[in-house]
C-alpha cells in the first residue's frame, strides 16, 4: 500500500526531439514574444549563426555575460540590458549559467521565458533560482521562477565536449537521486528517477566515448530531462545544500561539485534510506549506489576529489560548518563532524563510505 503523497505538475509546455530549434520561432508566437532578450554565450552564437533568424525576427538583443551560481552582480548588469531593450520575453540558450540568468530576470520582471538548453543541469524545469552574494548561495522559490516552455535540441548538446557532458550528467543523476528519498516524494517521481539514473548510466559511457552519437546523446538528454522534473517536483537534501554550500563558499564549477559529492552525500545516507536509495542502486546496476556512483565517475574520467577542482583543504572546517546552519531537510541528521568527514574524504578523492 502507498504512502499517502501530493503530486503537483508544472504548468509547463516542454518539445523534446532532434532539430527542434526550428520550432523556436513558433514558441515565441505562442507565448506572444515579439522582442525577446537572448541570453547566448558568444560560443553559441558561433555555432548557431544568426540569432534575429533564428528565432524569426523576434529579438529586442542580447546578453552574453551569464555565469555560473547567478551573482547578483550580474544579474543587476542584465537588468541594465532589459531596461534598456525594453523586451517582453527572454530566450537563453545554454547550460545552467544562461538558464540561471533567465530566472533571476524573470523574477525580478515577470518576463516569460524560453529555454533552450545544451546541456544536463535540469534547473529549466524548476520554479527555483539560487543566486550568490559574497560567496553565500542562497534559493528560493517562485512561480514567476518557471520558465514557460523548454526546447530540448538534441543537436544542441553534440558540440558539448565529452568530459562536460560526463560531469554534466553526473550533476543530473545527482536530482533524481535525491528525490528518491524526498520528504515530499511520491510514487510517480520516484519511477522517473529511477528510469532518469538508469538511462543517464547507460549513456553517458557511450557518449564519453562517441560525442556525436546522436541515439547515446537522445538518451542522455532524455535522462538529464526526466532528472530536472524530478528537481522541480519534490525537494532536495543533504547533497545539494553541500553543493551549494562549497560551490558558493570557494567559487567551485557547479557540475563537478555535484559529480564529486554525490557518492559520499548518497553513502551518508544510505543508512537511513535504504530502500530508497536500492532503487539507484538497481537503476546504475550496483549492489552498493554509492560505489556504484564512484565507479561510474572513474569509468567517465570525471573529477572524484573537490582538491582537483579547486577546493582548498583548510577550507573544509568552514564548509562543515556552513553546511549544518540551517540545513535542508535530510532523511539522516546533518552533524557537523560526520560532515566534515564527508567533506574530508570528497576533498581527497577517498572512497565514499556510510559513517
Amino acid at each position: 500500500m502507498p504512502q499517502p503523497f501530493v503530486y503537483q505538475v508544472s504548468p509547463m509546455r516542454v518539445v523534446f526531439g532532434v532539430g527542434t530549434i526550428a520550432s523556436l520561432p513558433d514558441e515565441l508566437a505562442r507565448l506572444g514574444i515579439t522582442r525577446a532578450l537572448a541570453l547566448a554565450s558568444r560560443r553559441q552564437q558561433a555555432e548557431l549563426g544568426d540569432l534575429a533568424s533564428l528565432t524569426g525576427g523576434r529579438l529586442a538583443g542580447l546578453f552574453d555575460d551569464a555565469v555560473v551560481h547567478t551573482p547578483v552582480t550580474v544579474t543587476e548588469r542584465a537588468m541594465e540590458a532589459v531596461r534598456a531593450l525594453k523586451p517582453d520575453g527572454v530566450v537563453a540558450i545554454g547550460a545552467g549559467a544562461a538558464t540561471g540568468l533567465s530566472k533571476a530576470i524573470a523574477l525580478r520582471t515577470d518576463l516569460p521565458q524560453l529555454i533552450l538548453p545544451t546541456s544536463y543541469a535540469g534547473s529549466e524545469m524548476t520554479p527555483v533560482l539560487g543566486e550568490t552574494v559574497d560567496g553565500v548561495k542562497t534559493t528560493q522559490s517562485s512561480p514567476k521562477i518557471l520558465p514557460e516552455v523548454v526546447i530540448y535540441d538534441v543537436n544542441l548538446t553534440l558540440s558539448m565536449p565529452a568530459k562536460f557532458s560526463a560531469i554534466s550528467g553526473l550533476n543530473a543523476i545527482a536530482h533524481a537521486a535525491e528525490a528518491l528519498y524526498a520528504r515530499d516524494g511520491n510514487p510517480i517521481t520516484a519511477l522517473m528517477a529511477e528510469e532518469a539514473i538508469a538511462k543517464l548510466a547507460l549513456s553517458l559511457p557511450e557518449v564519453v566515448a562517441r560525442p556525436r552519437d546522436l541515439e547515446a546523446r537522445s538518451d542522455a538528454l532524455y535522462g538529464a530531462w526526466l532528472c530536472g522534473v524530478c528537481l522541480g517536483t519534490v525537494g532536495m537534501a543533504l547533497h545539494h545544500k553541500l553543493c551549494h554550500t562549497v560551490g558558493a563558499l570557494f567559487d567551485l564549477p557547479h557540475a563537478e561539485t555535484h559529480a564529486v559529492l554525490l557518492p559520499h552525500t548518497i553513502a551518508y545516507n544510505t543508512p537511513a534510506a535504504r530502500d530508497a536509495i536500492g532503487r539507484a542502486a538497481r537503476a546504475l546496476g550496483a549492489s552498493d549506489a554509492a560505489d556504484g556512483l564512484f565507479e561510474l565517475s572513474a569509468k567517465l574520467g570525471a573529477p572524484r576529489s573537490l582538491a582537483e577542482i579547486g577546493m582548498p583543504e583548510d577550507g573544509i572546517d568552514k564548509a562543515a560548518a556552513l553546511a549544518t546552519r540551517n540545513p535542508y531537510w535530510n532523511p539522516r541528521p546533518i552533524e557537523q563532524a560526520e560532515i566534515h568527514d564527508l567533506l574530508t574524504r570528497a576533498w581527497s578523492g577517498a572512497r565514499p563510505q556510510a559513517g
